[in-house]
C-alpha cells in the first residue's frame, strides 16, 4: 500500500501541474525530473521500516533528486517477483539469503546496501528451564517457520550439531510455546518477545542469533542491474539518503516517521513502535560492527564470504557458485558520511 502522504502529495502535484501558469514550467519541470523508486518493503509497515519511512518524511530523498513511493509488504507479496516483473524499481532484501537466491538463479539483482548490520532472528525460551544458551537447546523442539528451516536453520545446525528431528511447525501462533515449557521458539527481537512479556505476564530468554555469531545481514535493498547500470546516481542517492533516515529515527526525532508508519498499517501502535527504536538501539541492530566505521548500510566481502562458506557447507549452494553475483559494495562506502 502507498502511504497516503504520498498519494495526496502525487494529487497535489498533479493539480498544481494542471492549474499553474505558464510562468511556473520551471517548477513543473523540476518535479517531472525527479527519478521515481518504487520500494517494496518485506511486510507492513512496522519499527523495522523506520529508516525508509524517516528518509521520506524529512525529505531526504527528494533532496536528492528522488520520488520515493514505499509500497508495504504483507502475505503476499513476493519482493524478488516484483523485482523481476519491473513492478518496483527497488526492493527490500529481508535476509541474506534472499540476494544469493538470486544469484544462484541468475537473477540479474543485487543487494546494495544493507541496514540491518544484525539479523534481528532470535530463538526464545521459558526463563528458569536450564536453557542459559543457545548450546543448551540441543535436543529441545524447535518451532520454525517453513522459511526458517532453508534459512537460520542451516547455520545453528552447522555451529551447534542441531538435528531436523528438533524442528516443529510454527504457524506464528505462540499457544504451542507457552504449552510446553521444554519449547523453544523462533522470533523477532522487536516482536514475539514483547507480545509474550505483554500477554503471557513473564520475561522470555531472548537469544539473538547475531550476538552469537550469525553472519547473516537483514533489511537490505535489492536493486536490478539495469537501474545499477543505467542510473547509478539514483541508487546512491537512496542508500546516502536511506542511511541519514536511520540515524535519525533511531537518534533523533522519530515522529513524522512514525506518523506514516501508522497510516500505512492501522495495527501499528506507538507503544510497538518506541519498542522496536529502543531493541534497535540497545541490541546495535543498524550502527554496530562495520557501521561504525564504514557507515550506516555498510556490507563486506567478508562478511558475505562468511556467510557463503556456512550455507555452502551445509549444501544450501553449490560451493563453486558465485555468490559474489548477489551484491555490490559500489554504493556503501561511508554510506552515511
Amino acid at each position: 500500500m502507498l502511504s497516503r502522504r504520498l498519494m495526496l502529495a502525487g494529487a497535489a502535484s498533479s493539480l498544481a501541474a494542471a492549474c499553474s501558469p505558464k510562468g511556473d514550467d520551471r517548477t513543473v519541470a523540476a518535479v517531472d525530473a525527479l527519478t521515481t523508486i518504487r520500494f517494496a518493503t518485506d511486510w507492513r509497515a512496522q519499527g523495522e521500516h523506520g529508516g525508509f519511512y524517516q528518509a521520506l518524511a524529512t525529505g531526504e530523498y527528494e533532496k536528492r533528486g528522488l520520488k520515493v513511493e514505499i509500497k508495504q509488504g504483507g502475505p503476499g507479496v513476493n519482493v524478488p517477483q516484483l523485482l523481476a516483473a519491473g513492478g518496483v524499481e527497488m526492493g527490500m532484501g529481508s535476509n541474506s539469503f534472499i540476494p544469493l537466491n538470486m544469484a544462484r538463479e541468475k537473477a540479474p539483482v543485487k543487494a546494495v546496501a544493507a541496514f540491518f548490520q544484525k539479523d534481528p532472528q532470535v530463538l526464545i525460551a521459558h526463563p528458569n528451564t536450564g536453557v542459559n544458551s543457545i548450546a543448551d537447546m540441543k535436543g529441545r523442539p524447535i518451532l520454525l517457520a517453513d522459511a526458517s528451516v532453508t534459512a537460520f536453520w542451516v547455520w545453528l545446525k552447522s555451529k551447534y550439531g542441531f538435528t531436523d528431528a528438533q524442528v516443529r511447525k510454527y504457524n506464528f501462533s505462540l499457544a504451542p510455546f507457552l504449552a510446553d515449557k521444554r519449547a523453544i521458539v523462533q522470533g523477532y527481537l522487536s516482536s514475539e518477545p514483547y507480545t509474550i512479556e505483554q500477554e503471557a505476564g513473564f520475561r522470555p530468554a531472548t537469544f539473538l542469533l547475531a550476538d552469537e555469531g550469525y553472519p547473516g545481514y537483514a533489511t537490505m535493498v535489492l536493486a536490478p542491474d539495469s537501474l545499477i547500470a543505467e542510473k547509478p546516481e539514483a541508487v546512491k542517492a537512496f542508500v546516502e539518503a536511506t542511511a541519514i533516515g536511520w540515524q535519525t529515527y533511531l537518534n533523533g526525532d522519530s515522529s513524522k516517521a512514525d506518523a506514516l508508519i501508522l497510516q500505512d498499517n492501522p495495527e501499528m501502535t506507538p507503544e510497538l513502535l518506541a519498542n522496536a527504536r529502543k531493541q534497535m538501539r540497545d541490541y546495535g541492530i543498524v550502527e554496530s560492527g562495520d557501521a561504525k566505521t564504514g557507515g550506516i548500510g555498510i556490507m563486506t566481502d567478508a562478511r558475505w564470504a562468511e556467510f557463503f562458506r556456512v550455507a555452502s557447507e551445509q549444501g544450501v549452494y553449490p560451493k563453486d557458485m558465485d555468490y559474489r553475483a548477489g551484491y555490490t559494495l559500489q554504493f556503501v562506502t561511508k554510506a552515511a558520511g
